[in-house]
């Protein structure tokens, strides 16, 4: 019902009480007028009586004059009798009339508003009910307003704290490594005799070796972080040796290889012990240690986990979480991208099952599945590896999206170089505007090398956008190789 004629019925409710009151104080003044005007009769009339007795006593011969006073007296008093009968009836009748008035108003009342004096009251409770209801929902809302404005102001603080004490290097992975050289003659032995061991070098390792003039440093360069680091390794050991030659670079080149998987054990501990993680298994830190070789929007992954878990241990002393599972899962919250193309899934559901395999924590697998929101946060360490993983990759330097894209451009070059038939390695160098290729010498021919260098060149000019030229240098070289001795 609305709220005007609600008030309305309670309006005419107040006039029929006013009408009442007014009544009632009417008849309190008429029984009072006549219980005086009663009382004045009744002092009248024994004055009267006193009078006639006093008569009666002085004048015995006034007797029958005094007879027919006494008769009038009783009339009299008869009569004020009667009268006060009266009187009391017709209170009797006021009262009686008074409760007939109020019925009769609370009849007409309901007749009027079609509701009864208890639905009344009932919708009269109603509405204070949700004026309180409201008014208490304003101030409730106010107390959330100035909880979450609290809140918020102190995680900016806590946020702003954890990261002062984690300011770190804001440089990106490039693409060229450097090498000191003891003198500048070292710079003759790498190149030999023509050119002939820089060319192998080149050949073998599919990565640009840059000798510069004035300085004793040669440059390493290639998109490939782990084929320039494997190429650095060999490159240094052949400086210590000092010999120089195609054979020698074979053999360096095999030794760094093969001491990939110890240089990968190297880098995890040393991860480990700078974030202070104990208890991980030997594949765990041969992952961590493999991505100190790989990027993510020209930041090194390996940098990017140290720098995570330290953020996620301090936020977590912070706010009084768990710093051990919050730092473990930051550390392992990237460890997929290791394997991302090579397995289905995300990365991050393929670092939940590799961390699970091995053991973890379920509080940290949660925490690795959960930090890109795929599945719901439901611990509180689960959302600080997500603060963590943020802050990390968002601070300023930490990511080029640009090297990203460089990257992927060189890797599909050597793929679609790569289908052709007879290729046995393809490397994109000099930022894609070469492409050596090695084929089998069993498969192509000399005469057959030309012309596949010609097919490969259409086929990049035609599937692959790149722009200016792209140099097609195929090489193909025979080894025939006997064993001297007594047979």
């Amino acid at each position: 019902m609305p709220t005007a004629v609600v008030l309305l019925l309670l309006g005419a409710s107040l006039v029929a009480l006013l009408l009442v009151m007014f009544a009632r104080r009417e008849a309190a003044a008429e029984r009072e007028a006549a219980h005086r005007e009663a009382t004045e009769i009744r002092e009248d009339a024994r004055l009267v009586m006193s009078e006639a007795q006093r008569r009666e006593e002085r004048a015995v011969l006034r007797e029958k004059e005094l007879s027919a006073d006494h008769r009038t007296a009783r009339e009299y008093a008869r009569g004020v009798e009667e009268r006060v009968s009266v009187v009391a009836r017709d209170e009797r009748r006021l009262a009686e009339d008074r409760a007939g008035f109020e019925a009769e108003r609370v009849r007409e009342l309901e007749e009027i508003s079609a509701l009864s004096a208890d639905q009344a009251r009932a919708l009269l409770m109603a509405k204070l009910v949700a004026e309180a209801s409201q008014d208490a929902a304003q101030q409730i809302r106010g107390a959330e307003r100035r909880a979450r404005e609290t809140a918020e102001r102190r995680s900016r603080e806590i946020l702003v704290e954890v990261m002062q004490r984690e300011v770190g290097p804001s440089t990106n992975q490039g693409a060229v490594t450097w090498i000191e050289l003891p003198s500048e003659e070292m710079k003759g032995r790498i190149i030999g005799r023509e050119g002939r061991n820089i060319r192998a070098f080149e050949a073998l390792t599919g990565v640009n070796v840059i000798v510069e003039e004035g300085t004793n440093v040669v440059l390493l360069s290639s998109f490939d972080v782990e084929r320039r680091e494997t190429a650095a390794v060999a490159l240094a050991a052949l400086v210590d040796d000092g010999r120089i030659q195609p054979h020698r670079v074979e053999l360096e080149y095999a030794k760094a290889v093969a001491g990939a998987r110890s240089r990968h054990t190297a880098a995890g501990l040393d991860a480990l012990a700078m974030v202070g993680v104990k208890g991980l298994s030997q594949e765990l830190i041969d992952v961590l240690g493999r991505l100190r070789l790989r990027t993510s929007y020209g930041q090194n992954i390996l940098a990017h986990l140290v720098e995570s878990a330290s953020l996620a241990a301090n936020l977590a002393r912070e706010l009084g979480a768990d710093v051990d599972v919050a730092c473990r899962a930051a550390l392992l919250h990237d460890i997929g991208k290791l394997y991302s193309g090579e397995r289905e899934g995300t990365h991050a559901q393929i670092g939940a099952e590799l961390a699970k395999q091995q053991g973890e924590d379920l509080a940290v697998v949660h925490a690795i599945a959960a930090h890109h929101d795929e599945i719901p946060a439901r611990t509180v360490e689960a959302v600080i590896v997500q603060i963590a993983d943020a802050v990390s990759a968002a601070r300023p330097g930490a990511r080029r999206e640009e090297l990203e894209g460089y990257l992927d451009r060189m890797t599909n070059l050597e793929s679609l170089v790569a289908e052709h038939a007879g290729v046995a390695r393809a490397f994109a160098m000099s930022a894609g505007r070469e492409v050596r290729v090695i084929v089998e010498p069993t498969e192509v021919s000399d005469t057959e090398a030309a012309t596949l260098a010609r097919t490969i060149a259409d086929h990049i000019s035609t599937d692959f956008n790149v722009p200016g030229e792209v140099k097609v240098t195929v090489i193909r070289e025979f080894r025939a190789n006997a064993v001297a001795g007594e047979s």
